[in-house]
C-alpha cells in the first residue's frame, strides 16, 4: 500500500480518536490533517502505519486540547462539545465502548480529566490499546500510564449515572419523547423526564440561549410544550437524529438551515439532561447554518417570544 492509501484506510480510527480527546470536530480534522503532513514528511516507514499514526494524532491532540483550555475557561455560558452526527469509525468487538465514549455526558466527563489522562482512557479503554501503544503515544512509561488511566477511571465512575440504557430502551424512549414534543402534549413529556431533568443550551454568546439552565420534569415540560407549537409556526422544522451516539434532533429553519442540534442524556427510564447545541461556530459541519437571531426577532414580532 502506498502512504495515501495507508492513511486513509486509518483516518476514521484516527479522526474518532481526536474528536474524544478534544471534543471538537473541527479540531480533530485539523489534528488528522496535521498528522498526515508529518506522516508523508518521514523518510522512513515506520512497522506499524496505525501505531505510528495514533501516536502522532493523539500528540497532536494533547497540545491542541492545552491549548484549548485556556479558551474554554474563557467561554460565555455553558460548554458543550460539537455534536457528532456519524461516528466514521467502526468496530464491532468495542461497539459499546465506542458509543459510550462519544456521548455528550461521556465527553463532558473526560472534561474532567487532565489531557494526558484524557489521552490515556481514551487509547486503552475505548480502543484497547496495550499499555505499550499507550506509553509510547503520550511520552510516558507504562506504570506511569497506569497510574493515570487509574485516576481518569476514578474521575469517570463518580460521574456516571447508576443505570444506564440500553440501545432498544434509548430508541424506544426517544421516539415517545419526540411525538410528544412534536403534539405538544405537556402531560406525555412530563412522564418521560426525569424528576431533576435539566434543560441547557450552549450558545457561546453567539445565538439566543437561555439565561439559565432550566430544572425539573413540571418546568422543562411546559416551556418545551409552550414553545415548539410557536416554533413550527414560523415553519422551524426537526428531525430525530442520533447525536453522539444517543438520542438526538437537529432542528432547521424554513430555509432548512440549522438552527442547533439536541442530544438526550436517558438513563433509569427517563429522560435525564436535554442538551441544545446553539452556537453557529459548531454547526457549520452539520450543515449551512441558520441566522438564530432573525430567528428569534421573527418569534418576537409574531408575538411569541419576549424581547431580547
Amino acid at each position: 500500500m502506498s502512504k495515501v492509501e495507508e492513511f486513509e484506510e486509518l483516518r476514521p480510527l484516527l479522526f474518532s480518536i481526536a474528536y474524544r480527546i478534544l471534543g471538537s470536530v473541527g479540531e480533530a480534522e485539523d489534528a488528522v490533517q496535521e498528522t498526515w503532513l508529518r506522516f508523508d514528511a518521514s523518510t522512513t516507514r515506520p512497522d506499524s502505519a496505525k501505531a505510528f499514526l495514533s501516536a502522532a494524532v493523539t500528540r497532536v491532540s494533547i497540545d491542541v486540547l492545552r491549548s484549548a483550555r485556556a479558551r474554554r475557561e474563557r467561554y460565555v455560558g455553558p460548554w458543550f462539545p460539537e455534536p457528532l452526527l456519524d461516528d466514521p469509525y467502526e468496530d464491532p468487538a468495542r461497539a459499546a465502548e465506542l458509543a459510550d465514549s462519544v456521548s455528550m455526558a461521556a465527553l463532558l466527563l473526560l472534561e474532567r480529566l487532565s489531557p494526558l489522562e484524557r489521552a490515556v482512557f481514551v487509547l486503552r479503554e475505548v480502543f484497547g490499546f496495550g499499555f505499550d501503544e499507550v506509553a509510547a503515544a503520550v511520552g510516558r512509561s507504562e506504570p506511569a500510564c497506569r497510574q493515570l488511566l487509574v485516576r481518569a477511571r476514578g474521575h469517570m465512575r463518580a460521574g456516571r449515572p447508576r443505570f444506564a440504557a440500553d440501545r432498544e430502551e434509548r430508541e424506544a424512549l426517544s421516539a415517545r419523547f419526540f411525538d410528544a414534543l412534536r403534539e405538544g402534549d405537556v402531560g406525555g413529556l412530563r412522564e418521560l423526564l426525569a424528576a431533576d431533568v435539566s434543560l441547557v443550551g450552549d450558545g457561546g454568546g453567539k445565538a439566543p440561549q437561555l439565561a439559565r439552565a432550566v430544572m425539573g420534569a413540571d418546568n422543562v415540560a411546559r416551556l418545551l410544550g409552550a414553545v415548539l407549537p410557536r416554533m413550527a409556526g414560523i415553519d422551524i422544522t426537526f428531525a430525530p437524529h442520533e447525536v453522539n451516539g444517543q438520542p438526538g434532533a437537529v432542528f432547521r429553519d424554513r430555509g432548512g438551515r440549522v438552527l442547533h442540534t439536541w442530544a438526550l442524556d436517558v438513563a433509569e427510564g427517563r429522560v435525564q439532561a436535554i442538551r441544545m447545541v446553539i452556537n453557529p461556530d459548531k454547526l457549520g459541519h452539520v450543515g449551512p447554518v441558520a441566522d438564530a437571531w432573525a430567528v428569534h426577532d421573527e418569534l418576537r414580532r409574531t408575538g411569541r417570544m419576549p424581547p431580547r
